[in-house]
């Protein structure tokens, strides 16, 4: 695999992430399903798993850009297998919505794993390091990529914002804090 082609590659898995973490958002936004602190917790996990491809489309391809990504990707795995342990017993409805039979956190567990996998794939493949290609512009594909992400993570960030306020976030938050205040 060439450097050219680990960066669309990376451009990819940031279209990837930035799907899932519009699910997320719809899912707040449209369904009125607030996110837990542990939901929020994978969503920043998530957005720490865009740091790595954010830096092999800017500055190339390096085995240290995806060792930050993997970093990221055990962290919201664990992050989202301790919320799937909660809610794994019998009876128990589970947090929000089920898509698809499973709930965002399930969702995000089985992603993080496959990231884990991925990352693993793609360092097998040495010679994507041999040239550097930082010098040369990225495609545009992979810049609106990395821009996605951006604007994604800074809605993100407001709606936390909102639903917390300078506070911290609620176990089973109801409102927008921000919005509403405290009564």
């Amino acid at each position: 695999m060439t450097a050219r082609t680990a960066i669309l590659l990376n451009a990819l898995a940031l279209y990837a992430l930035a799907v899932v973490l519009l699910m997320g958002f719809v899912l707040q936004v449209l369904w009125r399903e607030l996110p837990c602190p542990l939901c929020l917790l994978q969503r920043v996990a998530f957005v720490a798993l865009a740091v790595g491809p954010i830096l092999n489309i800017r500055f190339g391809p390096r085995p240290s850009h995806y060792a930050m990504s993997l970093l990221a990707a055990l962290a919201g795995f664990g992050i989202s297998l301790r919320q799937v342990m909660l809610h794994i017993l019998p009876g128990d409805p589970g947090y929000g919505t089920a898509v698809l039979d499973l709930h965002y956190y399930s969702w995000a567990a089985i992603i993080f794993a496959v990231a884990i996998a991925l990352i693993a794939l793609v360092l097998l493949f040495e010679r994507q390091f041999e040239t550097m290609i930082a010098a040369q512009r990225p495609p545009a594909f992979a810049v609106a990529a990395v821009w996605l992400m951006i604007v994604i993570t800074a809605a993100n960030a407001a709606a936390t914002l909102l639903e917390c306020g300078f506070d911290v976030c609620p176990d089973n938050p109801v409102r927008y804090e921000m919005l509403q205040g405290r009564q």
